[in-house]
């Protein structure tokens, strides 16, 4: 992580569209090397021992979130959520709770009074939250402060880095800092399922995790240089086919809702579409759901003692 670290300490020196360049350019080369595990890795489609599916029969979960990283994508969260609703969908926006902005009660009421779900993203959105255990442990009990307030129970880190064993420090029902597979990002170690997964702390409680399973709109658009969402619709197919979660991560900072898009934006139209797709395509097939609601759903049928799941993985003990 020492290189990591000393790129997240220079990178505010480092101008925006340099980064982005640089970013491509490593990018391109590591997408020929990875066509074999992305955005489609085969092994990832393993289902969970014992699992009985989703509700109501359902074929996938299709699940929404948003990482606000900072004003602009701030100020258009309304946009973002008037669009889902649009369209018939929920989401679930995530703040960063000390960042370059303020995240105020207005806005959190106007989404969780329409539907949505707030998370908390990070602590600062620097690069600096695992920078070493004890730097961590004290973050947690900002971040603790902070989902209580909120009245949050999800918890996504900037930059999808990652310790599963640090993350029991915090006070949720699920983490989502995970991906199935996803070569391009800083710490590129994946999951490898698109299926929630139980992390467990010593005393017999834990937090469900939810890998992100659809490539980020960030890396699509402002690092692969994508002109249509082609890819999404692709592996949501793929997820779709295999009965797995279809999670995608999308930041308001870099939709652009009118007008010609920036060099570090891509058309709202994009997204727009990618749910048109889903709600035509598959309809009442898909559990379009907000990821506490799998996260709890996961937890109760999945990992409780009394779930489905458990008692099948009990038989089978028995048996042997």
């Amino acid at each position: 992580m020492q290189l990591l670290d000393l790129y997240y300490f220079v990178k505010p020196a480092i101008p925006h569209n340099i980064r982005l360049a640089l970013r491509g350019y490593l990018a391109s080369r590591q997408r020929r090397r990875s066509a074999s595990v992305w955005p489609v890795k085969e092994s990832s489609a393993r289902r969970p021992k014992g699992w009985a599916g989703w509700p109501g029969g359902k074929r996938f979960a299709f699940v929404l979130t948003h990482d606000v990283e900072g004003l602009k994508g701030r100020d258009r969260c309304r946009q973002l959520a008037e669009l889902e609703m649009e369209h018939g969908f929920r989401s679930s926006f995530n703040f960063v709770p000390e960042g370059q902005y303020e995240t105020p009660l207005d806005l959190r009421s106007f989404l969780t009074g329409n539907g949505f779900e707030v998370g908390v993203h990070d602590l600062h959105h620097d690069g600096s939250l695992y920078r070493s255990e004890a730097e961590f442990r004290a973050a947690a009990v900002r971040i603790n402060m902070h989902l209580e307030q909120w009245q949050a129970v999800g918890f996504r880190s900037a930059f999808m880095f990652h310790n599963l064993e640090w993350i029991k420090q915090l006070n949720v029902l699920y983490d989502a800092s995970t991906f199935d597979t996803d070569p391009f990002e800083p710490q590129s170690d994946g999951a490898d399922t698109i299926f929630p997964f139980w992390v467990e702390r010593s005393d017999g409680s834990g937090y469900v995790e939810l890998p992100y399973s659809l490539p980020q709109d960030s890396t699509l658009y402002l690092v692969l240089r994508e002109k249509s969402n082609e890819i999404w619709k692709r592996k949501l197919d793929w997820v779709a086919e295999r009965g797995g979660m279809a999670l995608v991560n999308v930041h308001p900072d870099y939709m652009a809702f009118s007008g010609r898009p920036g060099r570090a934006e891509f058309p709202a139209s994009y997204y727009g579409d990618l749910l048109n797709y889903v709600a035509t395509r598959y309809g009442d097939a898909a559990w379009c759901a907000l990821p506490r609601d799998v996260a709890q759903f996961a937890k109760t049928s999945m990992f409780s003692t009394a779930g489905p799941v458990a008692k099948a993985n009990a038989a089978a003990e028995k048996v042997l």
